[in-house]
C-alpha cells in the first residue's frame, strides 16, 4: 500500500528488448533485432505531473547537450479518437505537458490526435552534424497500465486513487544512439568520449619500457591509453595517430625517459611540451569532467 506522501516513485532500468525485424530492413546499429533501452517509469500524483515532466526535459537537455546535441525538433502528440481515460485526466495531462515545454522555453509542434490511446506524449528528435533528425527521447503519459495493474494510493482524504504513470527514454536505443554518435562525430570523438584518449609513441626501442610503465600509470588512473609498438618511424606513428583521430599523442625519446616526462601533442591543437604523467592525468580528467579540451595544469 502506498500513500500520496510516497509519490512520486521513479524507477529506471537499462532493459533489453527484441523485435524480429526482416533481414532486408536491418541497418548497422540503427535497426537491429535486439537492443537496450534506457527506460524509466515515474508514478506520480496528477498535481505532480507538470514538475515531473519539467524535470525529465531538463535531464534530456543536460544529457543530450553533453554529447553536443543542442538543436531539437519537438512534437507534442494529443488525444486520438480511440483512447482510455476520462476527458478531465486527458485535459490536465496535456496541459501539464504544454506547461513543461513552456517552462523550458522550447519551440514545439502539435500533432493533433497523434498520441497513444493511453496518453499524450512528447517526442524529441535531435539534429546531427549533417542535419539529419533522429528520434531519441520520449516522454509518455500512461492512463492504461495503472488501471490494468490496479495501482492505487491512499490520498489525503483517505480515498483510493489511481496514480499517473510516465514512461520516459532519454537516449532511446543505446545501440542506435552509439551509431548516431559515430556518424555525428565522423569518428573524431572528443577527448572525454574517445575510446583511446592518448597513445604513447616510443622513438627508440629503449623507450619502450618507460612507455609501458607510463601506460600502466595512466590506465590505473582510468585513462584510456595505448602504446604504439609497431616499430615504425616517428613520423609514421604520428601520421597514423592523426589519421586514427587519437586526441592526444605522447612522444617518448631518450630525453623524456631521462626527465620522466611525456612530450604531448593534441590533435588539431599542437604541442603542449613536456609534461609529467600526473600532469597528463590531471589535464585529461579535467577535460572529461567539463566535456572540454585538454589543457595542461598551469
Amino acid at each position: 500500500m502506498k500513500s500520496y506522501r510516497d509519490l512520486p516513485l521513479r524507477w529506471a532500468e537499462l532493459g533489453t528488448v527484441y523485435r524480429y525485424e526482416r533481414s532486408g530492413t536491418l541497418h548497422g546499429l540503427f535497426r537491429v533485432r535486439g537492443f537496450t533501452q534506457d527506460d524509466a517509469h515515474i508514478f506520480c500524483l496528477p498535481t505532480q505531473l507538470e514538475d515531473e515532466m519539467t524535470r525529465v526535459l531538463e535531464l534530456v537537455e543536460r544529457i543530450l547537450g553533453r554529447f553536443g546535441f543542442t538543436k531539437y525538433e519537438i512534437m507534442l502528440s494529443t488525444r486520438p479518437e480511440k483512447s482510455v481515460g476520462s476527458d478531465d485526466i486527458w485535459e490536465k495531462a496535456t496541459q501539464a505537458l504544454l506547461n513543461s515545454l513552456k517552462n523550458k522555453g522550447w519551440d514545439y509542434s502539435i500533432d493533433e490526435g497523434g498520441g497513444a490511446f493511453y496518453g499524450p506524449k512528447i517526442d524529441i528528435k535531435i539534429r546531427d552534424a549533417i542535419g539529419r533528425l533522429w528520434q531519441c527521447s520520449t516522454v509518455q503519459c500512461d492512463f492504461n497500465l495503472p488501471e490494468r495493474f490496479d495501482m492505487t494510493y491512499i490520498d489525503s482524504d483517505g480515498t483510493k486513487q489511481r496514480p499517473i504513470m510516465v514512461h520516459r527514454a532519454l537516449l532511446g536505443s543505446i545501440e542506435r544512439f552509439m551509431g548516431v554518435l559515430v556518424e555525428n562525430y565522423a569518428g573524431d570523438f572528443p577527448l572525454w568520449l574517445a575510446p583511446e584518449q592518448i597513445r604513447l609513441l616510443p622513438v627508440t626501442a629503449e623507450a619502450m619500457d618507460y612507455c609501458i610503465q607510463s601506460k600502466k600509470e595512466l590506465t590505473d588512473k582510468g585513462i584510456y591509453a595505448q602504446v604504439d609498438n609497431s616499430g615504425d618511424r616517428l613520423a609514421k606513428m604520428i601520421r597514423n595517430g592523426e589519421q586514427q583521430r587519437i586526441p592526444l599523442l605522447a612522444v617518448v625519446g631518450a630525453k623524456e625517459v631521462e626527465s620522466g616526462t611525456l612530450s604531448v601533442r593534441g590533435r588539431k591543437i599542437g604541442d603542449f611540451g613536456a609534461l609529467s604523467v600526473p600532469e597528463v592525468v590531471a589535464g585529461i580528467k579535467k577535460a572529461v569532467a567539463e566535456a572540454g579540451v585538454f589543457t595542461p595544469p598551469s
